[in-house]
């Protein structure tokens, strides 16, 4: 069970670094700040969860979690920005 803790929160972790990049570079202000509260939820939670006991489950669940949260980020930044983003006022 721990792992998929592991998973989830280094998957969210990533997802929202590569969110608030994207967010940053696009001018998102409020995306952007709204991503640095879910980069913070995350990593409490790895930084909660990692010092303690692990086997070889929770380190593959911890470095698959980043490489599958980036690509995730990338996906889905174009709906967000559409969604929440700035307006245009063109």
């Amino acid at each position: 069970m721990n792992a998929l803790f592991i998973f989830a929160a280094t998957f969210a972790v990533v997802l929202f670094l590569g969110l608030q990049s994207l967010n940053v570079n696009g001018g998102h202000k409020l995306l952007a700040v709204a991503t640095s509260f879910g980069i913070s939820v995350a990593n409490l939670f790895i930084l909660k969860i990692m010092p303690g006991p692990t086997n070889w489950l929770d380190h593959a669940a911890y470095m698959t979690g980043g490489p599958i949260g980036i690509y995730a980020s990338m996906c889905i930044h174009p709906w967000v920005a559409r969604k929440f983003g700035k307006k245009s006022n063109g």
